[in-house]
């Protein structure tokens, strides 16, 4: 790889996968034989399981264009792209000074930017364990069902 441009700007994690995606990266280590580096390959697999493999360019522009109202840093909108956050205490997390900046008098615009992300970023994908014991607990009501 070539940098042609230092520090021409921010990537979010969407742009890594996607990048890392059209050089041939795959979820699948004997998919990645060649074709990229295994490093690349971790770093796939690690967003495949993130919210980055779920979004798009179009999620992402939208997402930028209408937060500007909550003038939030480049980090932060950086931070709430790449990890997506689904509940109050995790954007407190991700804005700095986010009682002050956020929550004017009667005003808490905390939900609302929480209501943008849900409505503009894709969902992220379910954690491996998690899409384990939903198999698991699929199956027992199968077998009650059945049984």
């Amino acid at each position: 790889m070539i940098i042609e441009q230092a520090n021409a700007g921010v990537l979010t994690n969407f742009d890594v996968f996607d990048f890392l995606r059209a050089r041939g990266a795959t979820s699948d280590p004997m998919g990645c034989l060649g074709a990229v580096a295994p490093s690349e390959c971790k770093v796939f697999e690690y967003l495949h399981q993130s919210p980055a493999c779920t979004q798009t360019r179009e999620s992402i522009d939208e997402f930028l264009e209408r937060c500007e109202k909550f003038k939030l840093s480049p980090a932060e909108k950086l931070n709430i792209i790449n990890l997506r956050p689904s509940n109050q205490p995790e954007i407190y997390a991700l804005v700095k000074e986010c009682g002050k900046r956020l929550v004017k008098g009667d005003i808490d615009e905390v939900p609302e930017l929480l209501e943008l992300v849900n409505e503009v970023l894709p969902q992220p994908p379910p954690k491996p364990e998690a899409a384990a014991e939903q198999h698991e607990s699929m199956r027992s009501n199968l077998l009650d069902i059945s049984g």
